[in-house]
């Protein structure tokens, strides 16, 4: 089946196959049709409780590391839509499976190792999709085999363009998709840059226009 990807804003991303599936949403129209939101960690730009009611529906199934997990519960999700997640998880699903990949930063203090977030590699129809969350090329990124990745580039907070890059050309997937610039740091030439620097077997769509 073929899928289709939309990066709204920052790393806020909706795939659209056999399922509807969010990733960090943030500022979406009151659409309540997503089957799996899927959030990395709890900074602002990634989790907004606003976006989330605005999607869900009475059987959405959450994803989500454990200090988010009383927000949810106190806006009415109820505890059994809620998978709590952590590093190195595998989940099976009908509809897919899903792996967590640890995402931190290695030299700032923003995304800590300790803190447990994630990135997400779902097996979903038939493509293996690599979400990294907010992290720069860490090791355990580097290992991760896809076939379409999503991954920031907008530096400061995560890995730059340059990073990104070199992770990109690592992993090698048929597609990359980057995300996290154009509106708290990064911009539209980060993108084109980061483009100019991936091999060329790899196909780079640039979702974000801001």
């Amino acid at each position: 089946m073929k899928i289709k990807i939309t990066v709204n804003k920052q790393s806020s991303i909706k795939i659209e196959g056999s399922k509807i599936i969010y990733f960090d949403p943030l500022d979406y129209p009151a659409l309540h049709d997503a089957d799996y939101i899927f959030i990395t960690h709890p900074h602002w730009d990634h989790f907004s409780l606003v976006a989330i009611l605005e999607l869900r529906k009475e059987d959405t199934l959450f994803f989500t590391t454990k200090d988010i997990v009383e927000e949810l519960l106190n806006v009415g999700i109820p505890e059994e839509n809620i998978y709590v997640v952590k590093p190195d998880l595998t989940i099976a699903l009908k509809s897919m499976e899903i792996n967590t990949i640890k995402a931190y930063n290695l030299k700032s203090k923003h995304h800590p190792k300790s803190a447990n977030w994630v990135g997400y590699l779902i097996n979903f129809d038939g493509l293996k999709i690599y979400v990294t969350g907010d992290c720069d090329a860490t090791s355990e990124a580097k290992k991760v085999k896809c076939d379409i990745l999503l991954l920031p580039i907008g530096g400061t907070y995560t890995m730059d363009y340059q990073e990104a890059a070199m992770l990109t050309n690592t992993i090698n997937p048929i597609k990359v998709i980057p995300t996290h610039y154009g509106y708290v740091v990064g911009s539209i030439n980060d993108a084109k840059n980061f483009k100019k620097l991936i091999n060329k077997n790899i196909k780079c769509e640039l979702l974000i226009r801001k």
